[in-house]
């Protein structure tokens, strides 16, 4: 068996293949645990319970194989987008995106998002996790119990920091090599502008009130170190894992009050795996509540109307959808610069109102042009770099409801961006401060002119703003924790009413984290399993 160490040999790969052909060939209908969801928390779920050579886990996952270009090119993240690797979701149209219809990627494939994400690793403020503790009334939420686990899960690559970083975890985690002119004009240009720059974007940058950094990423040795290669792949040639891909989960199976298994379909064929342990959904936040819906799990008035019989009521399924909003911002290189590493090297987090004591804004600079589609109308260059001006906190709360009651339907998604006016207006500051740091003496050397948005007045500037948004692919908190009557999961994620159902993904947070959801996802995962290993004194 492996080292649960990283191992990228030929001679482990080819173990993994015939181990994994050997469990296909022998499939067995029961499982102790069914982890549905191969991306970034189930990746975590997956492994730690299959750490135990007793308990026989079975991994299902909809996508397939992440051994690809482009996944394992960190350069490669946009091909992914609308291919055979997304879930190729839509949002509704919306009217105050001036009738847009919002395209919302999410991973379809071994390693979920953390396959084919920029790679940014950002733990969030120190404000989400202590909001956390105080949703769910567990203080281990809290900011200083989860900087422990995060020390325990890095294997950190930059200079020693022993207070926020931890080494001989399995995630490789290194700040961004060598990073571009424009990353580092980047960090300068916040200087000028009062924002102070730190070593990393996770250290005191995140106790703090905000400030630019190098951005942290999962890479090694010039590959993706997605947190399935992190947690899963070292322990797929142990015989008590099971993975199953290209294998959709449609319902999880009740008896009365308590989750029984899972009904898949795999290879055009509904299939049924029962789980003797628990079933852990790990599907993302648009399709874990979908798959509580179909399963009869969430408000009855929804079920209803999508003809699905009510087992369980529990109408916080499918609200409190949050995802963080985007503005591209765009100059011209005065000569064109390659791309380096993922394109995506700096990060910048600050406040739209100095009163505030955190972040509410993020800045992810891009080192190519990237327009929305209704914004490429208006002049683009050939060569250039883009700021992607977001709202870290927004107001606005959307849905994801049933479309049907058909098992391989897609969902609804309501986005309902700038819903709550107030997020119209700090999108507005959002993109008039980085029009200043993208303007700033520190990019002169490299820039020829601001493409766009340019000068606008108030009237042309909300439009462009309503033109420009996009998604951060950050979609989060659709099957929250918490303890009102819109909560779906209790501190230690179970399903309030239902025996034997967790969640394990980003539709847990109560609200979105500050920047990037692919490192609060591994936490959530992690304390998931911890939770679930005390129940069954694993």
């Amino acid at each position: 068996m492996s080292d649960p160490k990283f191992n990228d040999t030929p001679e482990f790969a080819a173990r993994v293949a015939t181990n994994q052909a050997d469990r296909l060939a022998n499939l067995a209908k029961a499982y102790d645990f069914i982890v549905c969801g191969a991306g970034s928390s189930g990746s975590v779920v997956a492994r730690r319970l299959a750490e135990n050579p007793a308990v026989q886990v079975l991994l299902i996952e909809a996508g397939g194989s992440d051994d690809r270009p482009s996944v394992m090119d960190p350069a490669a993240w946009p091909t992914n987008l609308g291919g055979e690797t997304d879930w190729g979701f839509t949002a509704e149209p919306n009217p105050e995106l001036n009738g847009r219809a919002m395209p919302m990627s999410m991973g379809k494939v071994l390693g979920g998002g953390s396959s084919i994400n920029v790679g940014v690793w950002a733990r969030g403020h120190r404000s989400d996790w202590d909001y956390f503790a105080q949703e769910s009334g567990d203080a281990s939420w809290g900011y200083e119990s989860v900087l422990a686990l995060y020390r325990e899960l890095e294997d950190w690559q930059g200079a020693p920091d022993p207070l926020h970083r931890g080494t001989g975890g399995p995630v490789y985690v290194r700040p961004s090599p060598n990073p571009g002119p424009a990353a580092l004009a980047m960090l300068d240009a916040a200087l000028e502008l009062g924002v102070p720059t730190h070593q990393s974007p996770n250290g005191q940058m995140m106790e703090s009130e905000g400030g630019a950094a190098i951005s942290d990423v999962l890479t090694r040795d010039g590959k993706r170190h997605s947190l399935f290669r992190a947690f899963t792949w070292p322990y797929l040639d142990r015989p008590n894992l099971t993975l199953l891909t290209q294998t959709q989960v449609v319902r999880v199976l009740l008896e009365g009050r308590r989750a029984v298994g899972v009904e898949v379909v795999r290879n055009g064929t509904v299939e049924r795996f029962d789980a003797t342990g628990e079933v852990i959904l790990s599907l993302g936040a648009i399709m874990t509540p979908t798959v509580l819906m179909r399963s009869g799990i969430g408000d009855e008035d929804e079920l209803r109307a999508a003809d699905v019989t009510l087992l369980h009521s529990l109408p916080g399924v499918g609200r409190n959808l949050q995802d963080h909003v985007s503005f591209g911002c765009i100059w011209e290189y005065r000569e064109p610069v390659a791309p380096r590493n993922s394109g995506s090297e700096a990060t910048l987090y600050w406040k739209s109102d100095p009163s505030i004591r955190e972040p509410d804004l993020l800045f992810c600079q891009v080192e190519f042009p990237v327009p929305s589609p209704e914004t490429a109308g208006r002049g683009v260059p050939e060569h250039g770099w883009t700021m992607f001006a977001g709202l870290a906190h927004p107001k606005s709360r959307g849905r994801i409801r049933l479309r049907s009651g058909d098992l391989l339907s897609q969902p609804r998604i309501e986005l309902n961006t700038f819903g709550d006016p107030d997020d119209l207006r700090t999108a507005i500051a959002c993109v008039q401060l980085c029009r200043e740091l993208g303007n700033a003496r520190a990019f002169e050397p490299l820039v020829r002119r601001e493409a766009l948005p340019g000068p606008l007045g108030q009237a042309e500037m909300e439009n462009y703003v309503r033109d420009a948004a996009v998604t951060y692919w950050h979609q989060t908190c659709s099957a929250k924790m918490g303890r009102d009557a819109m909560s779906v999961v209790d501190s230690h994620l179970r399903v309030y009413g239902v025996d034997g159902l967790r969640i394990a993904d980003g539709s847990v947070m109560p609200r979105v984290a500050t920047g990037n959801t692919m490192a609060p996802c591994a936490i959530i995962g992690e304390k998931a399993s911890r939770y679930i290993r005390a129940t069954h004194g694993l």
